[in-house]
């Protein structure tokens, strides 16, 4: 292979990664806070639907899909967000449709059954191979409340 094409080929590679870093930053600082806002102005809108504020055990708080069935609120991290969740979980909140609920936030690593069988409802036309799961068991007042 010639230099000039090792050259084009790193230079396409910092162009990915500066692509990434800047599309992380526009997210974070405009379009995550815009949908924030918009899910606490509106909780009954459309977005709120399909939309939650998770915050992490960290203190971060991020929009993400979910799913909510029982005692349980389900997410797909497509992003390395769920990092930050330590092994054995952490306390977290969710703010669903106005409603703040507390419980305990864990990744699902260890079970490719469980998250094949919820992503099959939270995200059906997403790649199956995509995302970490990520749950949320409410605490006992959250999971009381209505759905």
């Amino acid at each position: 292979m010639s230099r000039s094409w090792i050259s084009w080929i790193l230079v396409g590679a910092l162009l990915l990664v500066v692509l990434f870093f800047a599309s992380a930053c526009v997210y974070s600082w405009w379009v995550n806070p815009g949908v924030e806002r918009e899910l606490r102005e509106d909780p009954d809108g459309d977005r709120a639907q399909k939309v939650m504020l998770l915050t992490l055990p960290s203190g971060k708080t991020i929009p993400v899909n979910y799913l909510r069935e029982g005692d349980f609120v389900y997410a797909g991290a497509d992003f390395p967000w769920w990092r930050s969740i330590p092994p054995e979980g952490g306390p977290g909140t969710v703010f669903i449709r106005g409603e703040e609920l507390t419980g305990t936030v864990r990744a699902v690593t260890d079970d490719p059954e469980r998250r094949a069988d919820v992503f099959s409802r939270l995200r059906p036309d997403a790649v199956s191979w995509a995302g970490t799961l990520v749950v949320v068991e409410l605490d006992e007042a959250g999971a009381d409340a209505t759905e």
